[in-house]
């Protein structure tokens, strides 16, 4: 894993947390205990502040960045799927879903429980109200979230959390 200290500031990473080898976490950044950051993320507090949660999921290739003197605020239990681009964001709350490929640009209010589509793109300040589905470019308000959704989100988002501990314990690097 590669954790960098920048102007002084040193990523402050809870127990139990897995960081891929492949992944950065710079700077101001704060990992909640049991997060799993998967290969390829990048999780940069260069010229900002980022809080992330405990047990969030940020999967393979996920960027997380704030601008200078801002903070991106995600919650616990966030799912940020595959690939997806978290630009300056002023709040992920709890349990939220975010998508494959999505982009949550600067701003954005993501409620608890709101799931953001794959591929959507949140744009400036826009807000996704708690348990709300919301896709497309530039995304809207598809559906509520369903008991049973949460149900499945639930088991989804326990694999990232244990996979946080058998990762360290169980993965190993063949050359």
């Amino acid at each position: 894993m590669a954790i960098f200290e920048f102007d002084g500031y040193r990523p402050q990473i809870g127990k139990n947390c897995y960081i891929a080898d492949s992944a950065e976490v710079i700077g101001a950044v704060t990992l909640g205990e049991g997060c799993y950051v998967g290969p390829g993320a990048k999780i940069r507090g260069d010229y900002g502040v980022v809080h992330i949660g405990n047990n969030t999921g940020v999967e393979e290739n996920v960027v997380i960045h704030a601008r200078p003197g801002e903070t991106c605020t995600i919650g616990n239990w966030v799912t940020l799927g595959h690939g997806c681009i978290i630009h300056n964001v002023a709040k992920i709350d709890d349990y939220a879903v975010i998508g494959m490929g999505a982009i949550v640009s600067d701003w954005a209010k993501i409620g608890q429980w709101a799931a953001v589509g794959e591929g959507a793109l949140v744009v400036n300040r826009q807000e996704i109200a708690p348990g709300m589905v919301a896709v497309g470019v530039p995304c809207k308000v598809v559906a509520e979230i369903r008991d049973d959704w949460k149900k499945t989100w639930e088991t989804f988002k326990a694999y990232y959390v244990n996979f946080a501990h058998t990762y360290r314990e169980r993965l190993k690097k063949i050359e």
